[in-house]
């Protein structure tokens, strides 16, 4: 069972969710990220090419979750939660390329 660890900003971004999307997201991130964090998937879960930081990205409803697999400590470190309008622009404000 890995941990599940949110950053400052991910938990700001939870905060600002409406209470049913709270809800959603922490489901998620228990069904999803606890067990399995790097299953990629065609609908939710998607290895992110070309970045070193963020690795994957969980898509629930119209949210982004971007987040990165630390394996030697078994650990998700959820970056952010970001509506999917806002996902390309954080991506390129946020995402580091890969060297």
């Amino acid at each position: 069972m890995w941990a599940v660890v949110l950053a400052p900003e991910a938990v700001a971004d939870l905060r600002r969710l409406s209470a049913r999307h709270r809800s959603t997201v922490q489901t998620a991130l228990e069904a999803y990220l606890r067990h399995e964090p790097t299953r990629v998937s065609r609908s939710r879960i998607k290895r992110l090419r070309g970045l070193a930081r963020p690795q994957y990205r969980l898509r629930v409803e119209e949210l982004g979750i971007f987040y990165d697999v630390v394996e030697a400590e078994a650990t998700v470190e959820v970056l952010a939660i970001v509506p999917k309008s806002r996902a390309a622009g954080w991506l390129t404000a946020v995402g580091e390329e890969e060297p």
